[in-house]
């Protein structure tokens, strides 16, 4: 497979139309529109306010607006309680685990202090003419301004920045481990902030892009809203990104030309817009924004009424890419039950997922299920002595190892114990809540940050299913495939996933065009076989969109039907891709 396609696209952008004069890049240009804002409103007072999703870089927004000669500046988080105060309300949520929390149901308002908001309104009040800037996360808690900039920034940045240590909001952890970090942005102050961009965004008047350090991009609130309405009415694809792992293997380096310098690459999200970027381009400004906005704020259409009536404005299915080739076994693990997720963690649905094999070497496998006659207790007691070190856990005493090859499906509803083994290249499709991994055994490694990483049987012994053994295994999660329709070149086949999920998907193996529906819900693809695909509409509803082999694609549900056929390299060659939607 090496070098056989390397056409994979890892800055897939959607082209905004009709909004090319909508766009700055650079403090200097935005400081000019900002300039022409602030004339045009031709008030003696004018409120400017800036309003943060955490993790902006405060001090190089400042040095910039201050160039403007504010009268007053107010800092928003002047307005909230302090640090002590703060991880007091949050304590319970955070927990003590390393890796997970509860999710919280505050909102951002209830870390400002009224009183203090108060204050800062009667400063302003009381100043009658000038520029007056509002700045920090939640400053249009406090007024919503004259105007209103929102300034924005992805998932993965924030990681970023966590690893070269900058601390989370209204904190001094500085030199706390990333998985600390982590737990406190994705359970509590991510939380706030997206219910906070929800409540204002239709009502802001540019959004700021600072995810590049000192090169701002900026849009009007009109073409941000304008073009994400664009983008939920046509295909396209989220942002990639690629992290190292200790099992991780050289498969993804080689196929998508990734930095050769790296040790390896374990992950690629890659179609979990909850994570990932969105590149928009208008005119020449390329902007990135988290795509997990587009759902925000076009749920419907995206989603489909149905699936946005089940779940909201959360983005259910999830699609990313395990390599191991060259690499280590996947830790022992086994993903929660729904009932358990709700109660402990405060999910509405549980990380149902399944095992795609994209590609394998020879000695591939997964391990699926706990072998016939397992005694649990004695299981558990070889679990507990690994963990502290007194043995290796005997898994071919206890766990299933079954051989893998390329485009085996393997289903996996939580509760059952798994892991892919070294030399596969795995497609995780699979429900979105994808953090609750309890680890079992993880092959007496160490992470990355050179500490033991996570295990977790006191959850995992909770929730592992020991019906799951052999038979039940190999007569319900392996090759569950049942073929639709085939005719002269095209074969349909439903793959999985196990009838508990909530998730189907289909696989098209096909060498002429292939007419889908979406059915009223949002569908997620990956080019499984095949160099390239293009996706087309029957009605010219959409522009004609290229894809390459291994990348992930969303139709949203708006689009209503679509077809895809082999392109380019393929042209006449037979292709592949397999499907997922909300059943």
């Amino acid at each position: 497979m090496i070098n056989k396609y390397n056409n994979y696209d890892k800055y897939p952008e959607v082209i905004i139309k009709d909004h090319d004069n909508s766009s700055w890049e650079g403090y200097e240009n935005i400081l000019k529109e900002i300039k022409k804002s602030i004339s045009s409103l031709k008030k003696e007072k004018v409120v400017l306010v800036l309003d943060f999703y955490p993790g902006v870089r405060e001090e190089e927004v400042l040095k910039a607006f201050t160039r403007l000669s504010p009268s007053l500046m107010i800092k928003s988080d002047d307005c909230t309680y302090n640090e002590d105060t703060i991880n007091s309300m949050i304590k319970d949520y955070l927990t003590d685990d390393r890796v997970f929390g509860v999710l919280t149901t505050k909102k951002l308002q209830d870390f400002f202090i009224q009183e203090k908001i108060d204050e800062a309104k009667n400063t302003i009040d009381n100043l009658k003419e000038g520029l007056i800037l509002v700045y920090g996360v939640g400053a249009s808690l406090i007024t919503r301004g004259n105007i209103l900039l929102y300034f924005d920034l992805a998932r993965w940045e924030i990681q970023l920045r966590f690893r070269a240590g900058m601390a989370n909001w209204k904190a001094t952890n500085y030199k706390d481990p990333i998985l600390s970090k982590y737990k406190r942005g994705y359970f509590v102050e991510w939380r706030l902030a997206d219910r906070h961009k929800k409540d204002i965004f239709s009502q802001i008047d540019y959004l700021v892009d600072t995810n590049q350090k000192d090169n701002p991009k900026m849009l009007t609130g009109e073409a941000i809203r304008a073009g994400l309405k664009q983008v939920v009415e046509r295909p396209f694809r989220v942002v990639p990104y690629f992290d190292q792992g200790v099992w991780g293997g050289q498969w993804m380096k080689e196929v998508f030309d990734l930095d050769k310098e790296s040790p390896n690459f374990a992950w690629s999200f890659d179609g979990v817009p909850e994570e990932n970027s969105l590149y928009m381009r208008y005119g020449h400004v390329k902007v990135e924004i988290p795509s997990i906005n587009a759902v925000f704020f076009e749920p419907k259409k995206l989603l489909g009424e149905r699936v946005y009536g089940r779940f909201g404005t959360e983005f259910p299915i999830r699609f990313d890419l395990l390599d191991t080739m060259g690499g280590g076994n996947l830790s022992l693990q086994v993903h929660p039950l729904t009932e358990y997720i709700q109660e402990t963690f405060g999910m509405h649905y549980t990380q149902d997922e399944s095992y795609y094999m994209l590609d394998c070497g020879e000695d591939a496998c997964v391990y699926l299920g706990v072998k016939e006659d397992t005694n649990k207790d004695d299981m558990m007691e070889d679990l507990k002595r690994s963990e502290k070190g007194e043995i290796p856990f005997p898994d071919n005493k206890y766990i299933n190892k079954f051989p893998a090859k390329k485009h085996d499906h393997f289903l996996i509803p939580g509760g059952t114990i798994h892991c892919s083994g070294k030399n596969s290249m795995v497609l995780e499709i699979s429900s979105t809540p994808y953090i609750f991994t309890f680890k079992l055994w993880d092959w007496e490694r160490l992470g990355l940050d050179g500490l033991p990483r996570p295990i977790h049987l006191n959850h995992g012994e909770k929730v592992i299913q020991w019906d799951r053994d052999t038979k039940w295994v190999e007569e319900n999660l392996i090759n569950k495939v049942e073929v639709l329709k085939e005719e002269d070149g095209v074969k349909v086949e439903k793959t999985g996933l196990h009838p508990s999920e909530f998730i189907e998907t289909i696989r098209h193996w096909f060498s002429k065009p292939v007419l889908h529906k979406t059915h009223g819900s949002v569908n997620v693809l990956n080019l499984v076989e095949g160099a390239e695909a293009i996706v087309e509409s029957p009605s010219g509803k959409f522009e004609p969109f290229i894809v390459h082999y291994a990348e992930t694609f969303i139709i949203p549900a708006f689009v209503e039907e679509y077809t895809i056929r082999p392109y380019g390299k393929s042209e006449g060659k037979e292709v592949a891709t397999i499907k997922a939607y909300v059943r």
